[in-house]
Order: structure tokens, then C-alpha cells, then sequence
């Protein structure tokens, strides 16, 4: 079962913030190059989507509605009902974290990855990624403010603001510009890709080092953390079983439920920490908390699947269309 790198160097910079949290002018240089990085992060996800591949999916109209239900309906539906699990397994602030994380899109890249093992239907995986993290853009913020409401470390008319400049503006502006430097993001993925992660790192810096100085940590006790965990391995356990055999209920072919279960049970993690920075201020470290380790979670459980559905591939039921057959929804990656 793979441990993400990324999630190591993560934690790294947690134990950072922890020993060397950023304070008084430090902390204020920190912010700024953290809101920065914020825009360029999202200036470069727009750079990068292709709405033209999206657009082509529409096809598959069905399946896509399927992954947007289970990632912005589903899994919203379940984050409300673990407020029943405070205070008993959960305090209030890792209630918000775990709410917090049934809100973000789903990921792209890992589904793919998973979709591509399992040897289901790659095409519409990406464009149910695509599509995932655009409605995300909008659908996420708005569903915080009206889920999370005042609860939410201060989610108010302040943090829409800070929403529209610091996401929606350079996601847009990174949109419209794709025309003239998409090949340049294209050619120079990899190097991008290490500003993408390096901008996180620094996002989850100065949120950090800010809970730190406020005293957020004294909140989560070892028997909380355990009982969080608890209760993601739930989640994730419920979504995964829901989008099999939902999606199997709903008379998909074997192909797109496995694109659906991976791209409609997954989190991403990328677009999930500068949203979380935007919308909880201080308390973005325990906001945050929750969709760390359920990324790590999610990984883990879906190697393994995928994994195992590679070796049934060919066992598909009498009548089932095999996947070498099914109508494709795009020919694009990201």
C-alpha cells in the first residue's frame, strides 16, 4: 500500500510550523507570499484544464451527473450526519474539518491513475475530474457558507471577497489566457508541478504556524485523533461501496463504475488546503487536518482496489459490454 511522498514532506512542514511557527513580521511576509501562491495556484488550474476535453464528455452526460451527485450531494449529506458523533468521537473544530472535506471536488490525477490500473474507462475518469474540480471552484466555497455558516472560522461577506480575488479571478484569468500559454504549462509541466506542491507546502506553512500561535493544537487529543481516523475509514468505506454499487444499480457497464468509484469517493487534496486557508483563517490547521489524512486513507484503500480489480477484469457478466467496446468519452489527460 503506497505512502505519498507528498504526504511526508507535508508533515514535515507541519513539524516546522510547529517548532518554528512564523510570528510578527515573519508571520505578515508569510501570509503575503501565502495568498500570493494562492492565485498562482489557481491562475495555473485554470491554465492547465482543458474545458474543450470537458465539453467532449458531455456525452456521457449520465455518468458525469453520478460522480457530481455522489462528490457534492452524497458526501456533503454524510458530513452533516457526523454531527451526531460530537462530542462523543468528534469536537466541534474536527466536525468543521471533516464537513470541510466532504465539500472539496474530486481529484484528477489519482483517479485517473486508479481507473487506468483497474482498466475501466480512463477517458471519462478524466472528464469527471475535469468537470469535478470546475463546479468545485464555485460549488465548494457556497456550500462552506451555507453549511458551515458562522461555525466556519469566520466564513463571512469578508472571505467571499477573498474567494473571488484569490480563486475565481485567477482561475478564470488562467482560463481565458490558455489559449496563448497552454503549450508553454504543457511543456513545462514537471517543473510547474514542483511550484504547484511548493506552494502548498507554503499554504500549509503559514496556517499552520498561524494555529500554533493561536493555541488551535491544544484542541486535538490522541483519543480524538483516533476516533477521527475512525470515522473517515467509515466514510470512506461507505462511498466506495455506494459508487460500486450504485453505479451498478443504475446499469453502468463495468468500466464506468470503475471510474465512478474512484473519481466519485475521492478528495483532492490540491484544491481542498489554499480553499481551506481562504475560508478558515486560523483555523485552517485543523480544518485541514481531516482532508490530510483522509487523502492518505484514500490511497492506501484505493491501490488496493484497483489492484484487484485489474486481475477480475475479464470475469465481466454474460452481456456485459466489455471495455474494449464501450463508446469513449474524450482522449485527453491532465
Amino acid at each position: 500500500m503506497p505512502v505519498d511522498p507528498y504526504i511526508l514532506l507535508l508533515l514535515g512542514t507541519v513539524g516546522l510550523a510547529a517548532l518554528l511557527p512564523a510570528r510578527g513580521t515573519g508571520a505578515d511576509i508569510a501570509s503575503g507570499a501565502s495568498t500570493a501562491a494562492i492565485a498562482f495556484l489557481f491562475f495555473l488550474y485554470g491554465a492547465r484544464l482543458s474545458t474543450r476535453e470537458a465539453m467532449d464528455g458531455l456525452r456521457h452526460w449520465r455518468l458525469h451527473v453520478t460522480v457530481l451527485a455522489c462528490t457534492f450531494v452524497v458526501f456533503p449529506l454524510l458530513g452533516l450526519a457526523s454531527r451526531g458523533l460530537v462530542p462523543v468521537l468528534l469536537t466541534d473544530p474536527l466536525h468543521q474539518g471533516l464537513l470541510f472535506l466532504t465539500l472539496v471536488p474530486s481529484t484528477i490525477q489519482s483517479s485517473i491513475a486508479f481507473t487506468s490500473i483497474a482498466r475501466g474507462n480512463v477517458p471519462a475518469a478524466i472528464c469527471a475530474g475535469s468537470f469535478s474540480s470546475l463546479v468545485g471552484i464555485v460549488a465548494t466555497p457556497l456550500l462552506a457558507a451555507a453549511l458551515l455558516g458562522g461555525d466556519g472560522g469566520g466564513f463571512s461577506a469578508d472571505s467571499v471577497v477573498e474567494i473571488v480575488l484569490q480563486l475565481l479571478v485567477p482561475f478564470v484569468a488562467g482560463q481565458l489566457l490558455r489559449r496563448w500559454i497552454g503549450g508553454f504549462v504543457a511543456r513545462h509541466k514537471k517543473v510547474l508541478g514542483l511550484v504547484d506542491r511548493g506552494s502548498i507546502l507554503l499554504v500549509v506553512y503559514t496556517a499552520f504556524s498561524e494555529g500554533m500561535v493561536e493555541g488551535v493544537w491544544h484542541q486535538v487529543s490522541p483519543v480524538r485523533l483516533a476516533g477521527l481516523l475512525a470515522v473517515e475509514a467509515v466514510l470512506l468505506a461507505v462511498m466506495l461501496l455506494l459508487t460500486w454499487y450504485g453505479a451498478k444499480a443504475l446499469r453502468f457497464d463495468r468500466a464506468d463504475r470503475i471510474a465512478i468509484q474512484f473519481a466519485g469517493s475521492k478528495k483532492s487534496l490540491a484544491a481542498g488546503l489554499p480553499m481551506a486557508s481562504v475560508l478558515f483563517g486560523a483555523q485552517a490547521s485543523l480544518a485541514v487536518l481531516p482532508l490530510m489524512l483522509f487523502h492518505q486513507m484514500q490511497l492506501m484503500v484505493c491501490a488496493v482496489i484497483a489492484k484487484r480489480r485489474s486481475h477480475d477484469s475479464e470475469a465481466e457478466a454474460p452481456g456485459e459490454p466489455a471495455a474494449a467496446g464501450r463508446a469513449t468519452v474524450g482522449t485527453g489527460s491532465r
